[in-house]
């Protein structure tokens, strides 16, 4: 290969790097611009500068409403989710199972399933069972949905553990459940942490099956998405999405910086 060959790979990838970033974030960044626009159309140019919309976020009882109703909803599945992960993630990586790869597969299914289908197929299942739609379906749609990323993020952890760990508490004479709870679960901090970040977004963020799934008490996104019928509501609509995509990507890297976090040990 050529020097000047070599010099024109870098200058590509760069370039597609950042033709690549720009056609996935500026969309995106539409959403916060539009929220500081003083009119109620969604247009170039903007017609002044305002902050009134994000005062009026306070000012909607039943956005209020939806929001605890995400946050109870996303902190409910983060905490099962993690906690159900966790174990399998426990089983598959320090015992011998019959059939680990279908098994593990298994458990990654909800992954690539279509959440339509999914939802769709919840929601005949409740119907049929003759339970009534709630947070509790919402809930646990999410938490089929949840528990593979969860069970993914552990399972990295775990499998790095160091066993010399497990077997000094053996020999000062810990039992199992204890060396799991004294020692596993707190070198795994990082990852229990970032598993919980990360569950709790997608769980906050998720529409799909919180639409089928819930009655009269609805998500966030829920309400979010029965509030673009109405024009005059879209700049607050906008200012909440803004909200909500800062808090999201803070979330997403912060679970991501724990999760690395001393990976190398």
């Amino acid at each position: 290969m050529t020097r000047s060959h070599a010099r024109k790979r870098p200058v590509l990838l760069t370039a597609y790097a950042v033709l690549f970033l720009l056609f996935l974030y500026v969309p995106i960044l539409l959403v916060p611009a539009f929220s500081f626009n003083d009119g109620t159309i969604v247009a170039f140019p903007l017609q002044g500068f305002t902050t009134r919309w994000y005062g009026e976020l306070s000012r909607s009882p039943e956005l209020l409403a939806a929001l605890r109703h995400s946050l109870v909803v996303g902190a409910c599945v983060s905490v099962l989710a993690t906690g159900l992960g966790t174990l399998g993630a426990w089983v598959v990586t320090r015992y011998p199972l019959p059939g680990k790869a279908p098994v593990t597969g298994f458990i990654m299914l909800p992954i690539v399933a279509p959440l339509v289908v999914l939802a769709g197929a919840l929601f005949l299942l409740v119907q049929t069972v003759g339970v009534g739609l709630s947070l509790y379906t919402v809930g646990l749609g999410h938490l089929i949905v949840c528990l593979p990323f969860a069970f993914q993020v552990m399972r990295s952890r775990l499998e790095s553990f160091d066993d010399s760990v497990l077997k000094a508490s053996r020999d000062l004479g810990e039992g199992r459940v204890a060396t799991f709870l004294r020692v596993v679960l707190p070198i795994s901090a990082p990852g229990i942490i970032s598993s919980l970040l990360l569950t709790f977004t997608l769980s906050f963020d998720e529409f799909v099956l919180s639409f089928f799934l819930s009655s009269t008490e609805v998500t966030l996104p829920v309400y979010i998405w029965s509030q673009l019928r109405f024009p005059g509501r879209l700049p607050v609509v906008l200012a909440l999405g803004s909200l909500i995509l800062l808090a999201s990507f803070v979330l997403v890297v912060l679970g991501e910086v724990l999760r690395r976090w001393r990976t190398d040990d």
